[in-house]
């Protein structure tokens, strides 16, 4: 039988943040979705977390070893935000799992009952690595009690990366800079790996497997005191590129960076704010 993990990195909030309810229901429909699949897949979940957060870790999660750095350790910020960089968070999972193939999530990005049992049917078709877009729900929920209402909302198509699965063979080749979570172009970063190193790699933008609650915090996109932040993954991403390109070689057909490239305009105008 195959086996999966699954890594999130969950983090204690108040209250007032989107994660507040987004998490207790992305940790229960992630154990509804390993249930659906018992029998047709193994799938094993584990935690990247702060030794604060550790609390909030559930059940049923292994926890690797403590984060022990963030983004806040690479420069100085205008807020003060401790976001992990995704390689720690990566390097952790193939660390703790012999499992074939390795998940990645945003800790907000909740997943349907057939996920699992569905990520095991496109990998036996044949694709090494993909990215599942999820859909957008309405806000107001409040909690894992309703659940139920929530798959049964359609939602809205969204295009951003939050979801991907690939091979764990084919982490060691990854370069993942110092990117952090949390900001816009660590998704892209990622996503470049995946298709670097895949032989089958897809996008599934039509599929109802994972979904958010509401549009999110929009608050890392705007100019409104996280264009450091911007900045550096950014910054952070120009180095992934040129060196994937160094270590990958002449593509056949377009390649990641034509399909995903780097808004240049974008990155100068973050560094100039």
């Amino acid at each position: 039988m195959r086996k999966i993990a699954h890594i999130i990195n969950p983090v204690i909030v108040g209250p007032s943040s989107d994660l507040f309810v987004a998490q207790p229901v992305t940790f229960e429909t992630m154990k509804v979705a390993r249930e659906f699949a018992r029998g047709q897949v193994e799938v094993v979940f584990f935690s990247a977390q702060y030794p604060e957060d550790r609390a909030l870790v559930p059940e049923g999660f292994q926890l690797t070893p403590d984060l022990e750095r963030s983004v806040l350790d690479l420069g100085s910020f205008q807020k003060r935000r401790k976001y992990p960089l995704l390689a720690d968070i990566l390097d952790r999972l193939y660390a703790a799992t012999d499992a074939e193939y390795l998940i990645f999530t945003n800790v907000d990005i909740a997943v349907m009952p057939h996920f699992y049992a569905t990520v095991n049917a496109f990998i036996a078709a044949g694709h090494d690595a993909f990215a599942i877009n999820r859909r957008t729900i309405a806000a107001g929920y409040h909690g894992p009690a309703e659940i139920p209402v929530m798959y049964a909302e359609a939602g809205k198509k969204h295009e951003g990366h939050d979801c991907f699965v690939f091979r764990r063979d084919a982490y060691p080749q990854y370069r993942l800079g110092a990117v952090c979570t949390g900001i816009p172009w660590v998704g892209r970063t990622l996503l470049w790996n995946l298709m670097c190193y895949a032989r089958n790699f897809y996008v599934f933008t039509k599929t109802h497997l994972t979904f958010h609650i509401g549009p999110g915090n929009k608050h890392t996109w705007g100019d409104d005191g996280f264009s450091d932040y911007r900045a550096h993954n950014m910054s952070e991403a120009q180095k992934v590129m040129a060196a994937l390109k160094a270590a990958h070689g002449p593509f056949n057909g377009p390649s990641p960076f034509d399909l995903y490239p780097l808004q240049w305009s974008v990155l100068k105008k973050s560094f100039e704010d």
